[in-house]
């Protein structure tokens, strides 16, 4: 029996230690009907754009004539009621002061009012996610005049850069995402940005604008070294930015280095008549070339194994040992030689002697009733942790070397069809050999223990405190540590639910000898990202910010992975979703005060209900008045007893 192997050395905790091991998981033979061809199509980067309400500014200080340091800007504010928050370092003493936009700097100048004073709320407070949190100070006004406001700050003492977040009104949004999602070193990446009011319907591309236009944007670019650079929008029909005048602004770069990029959209317009200020932060991984499609046909052969052939396409990779998410639809001819959809087949694959090798299920070739000629259509490689495209092909011919195959009048699919054939518990290096039944409590990004123990029963923590994982990554985390046990199921926090779907999803692990009741549950799962990992990546090139960033929790990244999602694996998910109990803008509209200024209600502090949906998966519901982690206004969502106690319940295990 021939099967795929994906190595990762990882590091299992159990309780209070740690030990080293070694190991080896088998990837899933994934296949499906060609019913399921747009559904594992790439995302639709529209989809995945940032709908920003919020502008977030850099701040440098310099020093003055007076001797103390100072900062100034006039900026756009369209509602009566706003709140700022000042991101600076903890020993940073700012003073804010807030006048008309003609005011002088002049500390004199009494069209200059203190902020505390003007606030009708002024709180210390800090911005994030989990333990990757910014500190600073949070000020809610009300009844200001939109228009233009100048924003003074000064400080006695040499202060630290940090950022003003302004927020605007939420019925006027920036609407920016990243056309594509293949960017390599020396390629070049194009972010689009417009302005939409919520009252508009309809897909991006098609949305009208009422009222809302765009007058100046840029494109501030921080590399991976931290050089930073700047690049114009363009809205002449000849920059990918579709019709000139249309609304609709492009910009692109070239990037020179490998890892994460953060571009920053900034743009001013008006809505109506007010003035206003945007910005969106989007968080690119650029890869290097690591592998190619190789100049040999793709042979189409019986496989070692009964029943399934071999699907070999040619790569060149010099990446030895690198696994990348594959996928690609099978076609062959129908009686009278027209073309026919056979099926879509994929999952992790590590090239091998020049050859990335798939295998499927011959019954979907005598399912579809098709024949030679065969080829591979929309094959893409891409790597496994930001699901960056490194191959990909509309169309190859198949040199096909398969006995002919039967038509069968009716298939029932079944798991070897879908996932391939299960590998025996002690098959050459597969080391599931645990005994015995689980629940596995699973955390998320740069978190701790959220668990409360007591109300399950059965059930052992994993533990990767505060740590940042891609999906993978963490994957491969959770089944070292589910190894221990012949089966198990998963109750999951935030990220945590992702990366328990993926593993079931891409690898055969206890999981798969799961009984009884529901395979994987999650509670605040991002699995169509958050806005917070983008806005954190632009702070983190100041504060550092805790565990760095995640691709995967953004909304691209995360649209990117769910691409590679079968509908067969969503539906073994059931999820929950809250957000804060809704009172009045400023004192209860808000689970975190920070964060509510870049996430769309409702939300919890982390995940905006309408992001926290799986499409496929199994929604078990929604409940207002609990929030993503302790520390936020309302209790944590994790500390729900009852619906622990009915997860505990219903678990597979």
């Amino acid at each position: 029996m021939k099967h795929r192997r994906i190595c990762a050395a990882v590091l299992m905790t159990l309780g209070a230690a740690a030990a080293q091991a070694q190991h080896v998981l088998i990837a899933k033979q994934l296949a499906g009907a060609p019913e399921e061809f747009k559904a594992m199509q790439p995302a639709n980067p529209a989809d995945a754009a940032i709908r920003s309400k919020s502008a977030l500014v850099p701040i440098e200080m310099m020093l003055g004539g007076d001797g103390q340091y100072h900062w100034q800007a006039n900026l756009a504010v369209d509602a009566a009621n706003v709140r700022v928050m000042l991101l600076k370092s903890p020993q940073d003493a700012w003073q804010l002061r807030l006048g008309s936009a003609e005011s002088k700097r002049d500390s004199k100048d009494a069209d200059l009012s203190r902020a505390e004073t003007l606030a009708a709320v002024h709180t210390e407070t800090s911005f994030g996610m989990q333990a990757a949190q910014v500190p600073g100070e949070l000020f809610a006004f009300e009844d200001l005049k939109p228009g233009k406001v100048t924003f003074d700050l000064n400080s006695a003492l040499r202060p630290s850069k940090g950022f003003l977040l302004l927020e605007g009104d939420a019925k006027t949004l920036l609407v920016s995402y990243q056309t594509a999602s293949n960017q390599r070193v020396d390629g070049s990446v194009t972010i689009t940005a417009k302005m939409q009011t919520n009252s508009d319907s309809g897909s991006i591309d098609s949305e009208k604008l009422r009222g809302a236009a765009i007058s100046a944007a840029v494109l501030n670019i921080t590399a991976p070294s931290g050089r930073q650079s700047q690049v114009a929008f363009f809205d002449d029909g000849v920059h990918a930015d579709g019709s000139a005048g249309d609304g609709v602004f492009a910009a692109s770069f070239v990037p020179a280095e490998v890892g994460d990029y953060v571009a920053q959209a900034r743009v001013e317009g008006k809505s109506g008549d007010v003035d206003v200020v945007r910005t969106a932060e989007h968080l690119i991984p650029v890869i290097s070339d690591q592998v190619a499609l190789g100049s040999a046909a793709v042979q189409l052969s019986d496989s070692k194994t009964a029943g399934r052939v071999s699907i070999r396409v040619p790569v060149s990779s010099n990446n030895p040992g690198q696994h990348y998410r594959a996928y690609a639809q099978l076609w062959g001819a129908d009686a009278n030689k027209n073309p026919i959809a056979i099926a879509w087949v994929g999952g992790m694959v590590t090239p091998k002697n020049g050859v990335a090798e798939l295998e499927l299920d011959t019954r979907w070739i005598a399912r579809a009733g098709a024949g030679a000629p065969f080829s591979l259509r929309q094959l893409r490689l891409e790597d496994p942790d930001h699901f960056v495209t490194v191959v990909q092909a509309d169309e190859l011919a198949i040199t096909d070397k398969i006995a002919p195959v039967s038509l069968m009048k009716s298939v029932q699919i079944d798991e070897a069809m879908t996932m391939g054939l299960r590998p025996a518990p002690l098959d050459g290096e597969f080391t599931n050999r645990g005994v015995g039944s689980q629940l596995l409590l699973v955390h998320g990004y740069c978190s701790g223990n959220v668990w409360n123990v007591p109300n399950f029963t059965g059930a052992s923590i994993f533990q990767d405190l505060s740590q940042n994982r891609s999906n993978d990554a963490f994957a491969l985390r959770i089944a070292a540590f589910g190894n221990t046990w012949n089966s198990y199921g998963i109750v999951a926090h935030s990220q945590g639910g992702m990366a328990s779907l993926h593993l079931y999803n891409y690898y055969w692990s206890g999981l798969d000898n799961a009984v009884g009741g529901r395979l994987i549950q999650s509670v605040g799962t991002p699995y169509k990202g958050t806005n917070l990992a983008g806005v954190l990546a632009a702070l983190g090139g100041i504060f550092g910010v805790g565990c760095g960033s995640n691709t995967d929790l953004t909304y691209t990244g995360a649209a990117n992975w769910l691409a590679g999602i079968s509908t067969a694996s969503r539906a073994k998910v059931n999820y929950h979703t809250t957000s804060f109990k809704l009172t009045n803008w400023w004192t209860n509209d808000y689970c975190n005060f920070a964060s509510d200024l870049v996430l769309g209600d409702p939300e919890d502090g982390t995940t905006e209900q309408a992001n926290g949906q799986l499409s496929g998966g199994v929604n078990r519901g929604h409940v207002t008045g609990q929030c993503h982690t302790d520390g936020m206004r309302d209790p944590a969502q994790t500390r729900d007893a009852g619906r622990n106690a009915t997860m505990n319940a219903n678990a597979a295990r």
